[in-house]
């Protein structure tokens, strides 16, 4: 029989709702809702039948019912929270980017495998269906080797200092808060760890990441291009090119479908999962790992690799957030 799983919600914003309107798991269940504020807790709770609810996070990670934590806080908090709750012996699936820095990255997943737990980033792009499917197609219509993978993310942001998105000392900036997208995706295609070639990067006036360029390529001579602007409209387009053709994929972090073009110009579209279960694919996942069902490697893996590639950018470009000055 397969044991029921519990998970506890720190942090109630916009994407903790998203997560539980969409979850859906049969051996799965929100059990508790924690925020700083008790109100704010119970009204979540009462919003979406979810049993407890606690006005502090050391509350919610006493509870020995609780198997996994699902961390939706501002990533800028990340790293205390998800050492707190691996500390406390639950599981943690943690909204993107999962930290700041590969620094921090390190310690949390040095303390998950230390305490035998699962840590896992909420990426959605690494458990789309879409995504092995058009690997699966590229294998059966023998499209040879990848050769490039393009990734683009431009969002519009007005350009307010105060704002979250440009407020250093949240961690503001493109790379962490829409890069972490564009780079999962490269990284779910290219069949080797990718190093950085090259990178161009301009400042907004208060000091964050509001555009750059980043190019990639591994020992496979794989190579890869990222586009990310916070002062422009883009396409979340995705290109993955092999040689005997190329699939195209807009609003790759939730995607459902690809068109694949072939070198004579034959055009078929791909299909695969919903892009409303996008969350709910995750969460199984995420299950599945804590129930022995699936190796969470593949995906620390990658989260670990994309962590890196940023970090190594910020490096490149001289650009430290406060905390690490």
């Amino acid at each position: 029989m397969t044991k029921n799983l519990n998970w506890g919600i720190i942090g109630l914003g916009n994407i903790a709702h998203s997560f539980a309107t969409y979850f859906d798991q049969p051996f799965g269940e929100i059990y508790a809702a924690g925020s700083r504020n008790l109100e704010k807790a119970q009204t979540f709770a009462n919003e979406f039948n979810i049993p407890h609810a606690y006005g502090n996070y050391e509350d919610l990670l006493a509870d020995d019912e609780i198997d996994i934590v699902y961390i939706a806080t501002p990533h800028n908090y990340h790293i205390e929270t998800i050492l707190a709750a691996l500390k406390a012996g639950k599981h943690v699936l943690s909204e993107k980017a999962i930290t700041m820095t590969s620094a921090e990255l390190k310690q949390a997943t040095d303390l998950a495998e230390e305490k035998g737990l699962i840590l896992q980033e909420a990426m959605t792009v690494y458990h789309m269906p879409l995504y092995k499917k058009i690997i699966e197609v590229a294998e059966e219509k023998k499209l040879g080797k990848l050769k490039m993978v393009q990734a683009s993310f431009g969002s519009f942001k007005e350009p307010d200092p105060t704002n979250r998105f440009f407020n250093p000392d949240l961690a503001g900036g493109a790379l962490l808060d829409i890069g972490v997208y564009a780079l999962a995706f490269v990284r779910q295609f290219m069949t080797a760890t990718p190093e950085i070639t090259g990178s161009a990067m301009n400042l907004f006036e208060s000091g964050v990441d509001e555009s750059e360029t980043i190019s990639l390529r591994n020992a496979n001579d794989e190579l890869a291009t990222v586009a990310l602007t916070f002062r422009a409209k883009m396409p979340k387009m995705g290109i993955i090119a092999y040689e005997g053709g190329y699939f195209t994929v807009y609003d790759y972090p939730r995607a459902n479908k690809a068109a694949l073009v072939l070198s004579d110009g034959t055009t078929t579209d791909i299909t695969a999962g919903q892009t409303k279960q996008a969350m709910n694919y995750e969460i199984k996942d995420v299950q599945d790992m804590v129930l022995g069902n699936l190796n969470p490697n593949p995906f620390l893996e990658k989260t670990t690799n994309v962590m890196s590639i940023m970090t190594q950018a910020r490096e490149q470009w001289g650009y430290k957030y406060p905390f690490e000055k």
